[in-house]
């Protein structure tokens, strides 16, 4: 019986193996042989997890000929995949992909690191910081205050406690935005908000449209749903949408669904202003899309002059409610392990989502609600986001100014707010920037994951989760890793020193 349980075409291998592309190299550099070349281009997808593991790979002759390669060439590379144990063959089964033993399988979004590893690796992986005390402390007895009277109930609210549903249409209220509570689902996180608005909206094989880059994990739950995904190319720097593309799209492709994060999107920190927000709205008002907006770092303003800049919320440019979806989180402007998002969209669609929530997750756990609901109402939450927004602040500011130094032909603009900056590599590539940081001792995220079909190999993603002495130490094991790169070298390690702070 075949082994394999996937499998990657020749055209498509082809297209994710042309766009790992290395800065040319320099006098007196060697080349690797181009069935090592192949071999290595293959092994890194599997690293990445853009091949998964056992996925069936195309024939060699196949392969060759979308190459333009010699089969003897594909032939070699098989065979020295075989030999590193990242690919197994049966003759009538064909071969496919898989990890040696002892590796771990290769996650397809951004898992945190390993708690026992934080010693001696740097982790820029995860766009999240720790929590801002005293604050969770203080929300956490708060709600343990008042969960006597709801521990006398089953327990099970699919639509979210009242109040905490209550004090987050007052807040949309205050905004601007008038929100009933009856148009409000909390939801265990943002990422169970927008899985819930792809089982309603986006059965498999619908289509949903999505900036590019977006947010690496949001990309891959839609792909676990069976969406197809029509990428959307943002504008220049962080000049937000090209709107010119969007209506083009969404006339053209007609997708169920837009995905977009308008304030500070992650990865590129872009903040899409008022004009942008309301031509994208009413294009997909005309296409019959509907259009999900992210706010989850809706708050994370970083610079004090853009807080009253701040464009429109994106469902303030439908005052119907026909077309716009928002899901806000706890997560970023707070704390990851406060595991709560929600939606606001039209009553209809909240009562269509809660319906469906009796054959998923039943609801939200009642304590962290309480929690936020304890934060909302005491005024905790403005406490603890403005401590947030100093921490990433300085952050961001150590983090610029140690890649300046270390990695001065790396390319960047500035966010203004959010978590992540996004860097091109100077030329290097981004999935062996992140192999080579393993080896280094700095984990590092690179640009195809927030891509589609291989798009960004010469971009990573660089989180404002260190600061001071740590930002210094990761820019330079970033830059051992680039030396590792433009040597070409392969299975070099340079051991990482041991780092607390």
């Amino acid at each position: 019986m075949a082994q394999w349980t996937s499998a990657v075409g020749a055209a498509q291998l082809a297209r994710l193996l042309t766009s790992q592309q290395d800065r040319p190299a320099g006098p007196g550099t060697r080349r690797p042989p181009a069935y090592r070349a192949l071999a290595d281009g293959i092994r890194l997808l599997v690293l990445e997890g853009r091949v998964p593991v056992a996925a069936r790979l195309p024939a060699e002759r196949e392969l060759a000929l979308a190459l333009a390669v010699s089969r003897t060439t594909v032939a070699a590379a098989y065979e020295a995949l075989r030999g590193e144990g990242f690919l197994e063959s049966r003759r009538g089964a064909g071969s496919w992909t898989a990890v040696p033993a002892g590796n771990p399988i290769p996650a397809r979004g951004l898992e945190p690191l390993p708690p026992e590893a934080l010693g001696s690796m740097i982790d820029l992986g995860c766009a999240s910081l720790p929590a801002p005390e005293p604050w969770l402390t203080r929300a956490v007895q708060g709600a343990l205050e008042e969960l006597p009277p709801y521990a006398h109930t089953h327990g099970d609210y699919p639509a979210g406690l009242p109040a905490l549903r209550s004090m987050i249409a007052e807040r949309y209220t205050a905004r601007g935005i008038p929100t009933m509570p009856e148009q409000i689902m909390v939801t265990t996180g943002a990422m169970g908000a927008i899985d819930a608005i792809c089982h309603l909206f986006g059965g498999r094989g619908e289509r949903i449209a999505v900036e590019s880059p977006s947010y690496a994990n949001i990309l891959q739950l839609m792909r676990e749903a069976g969406a197809r995904l029509v990428p959307v190319a943002m504008a220049e720097g962080l000049s937000g949408w090209d709107m010119d593309r969007w209506r083009q799209v969404l006339r053209e492709a007609a997708p169920r669904i837009a995905y977009v994060v308008a304030d500070f999107h992650n990865p590129t920190g872009a903040l899409a202003d008022e004009d942008q927000r309301r031509r994208l709205v009413d294009a997909a008002r005309s296409a019959g899309t509907v259009l999900v907006a992210d706010e989850t770092m809706s708050e994370l303003w970083l610079d004090e002059d853009v807080q009253d800049a701040m464009p429109r919320p994106v469902c303030g440019f439908d005052p119907a409610g026909s077309t716009v979806i928002t899901v806000g989180s706890a997560s970023k402007a707070f704390w990851a392990g406060m595991r709560i998002g929600w939606v606001r969209a039209a009553p209809d669609v909240i009562r269509s989502l809660v319906a469906a929530r009796a054959y998923a997750d039943l609801g939200t756990p009642v304590l962290e609600q309480l929690a936020v609901n304890w934060l909302f109402s005491t005024g905790g939450w403005a406490q603890a986001v403005e401590l947030r927004r100093a921490q990433a602040r300085e952050n961001r500011d150590a983090l610029v100014a140690a890649v300046r130094r270390e990695l001065p032909d790396w390319e960047f603009e500035v966010p203004r707010g959010g978590l992540t900056l996004w860097v091109r590599a100077g030329g290097l590539s981004g999935s062996r920037l992140a192999e080579a940081g393993e080896r280094t001792g700095v984990r590092v995220p690179s640009g195809p994951r927030f891509g589609v079909d291989g798009a960004f190999e010469g971009y990573v993603r660089l989180p404002f989760t260190v600061g001071g002495a740590v930002a210094d130490e990761a820019a330079s094991r970033l830059a051992a890793a680039a030396r590792l790169v433009e040597s070409g070298a392969t299975g070099a390690t340079e051991s990482p020193r041991t780092f607390v702070a």
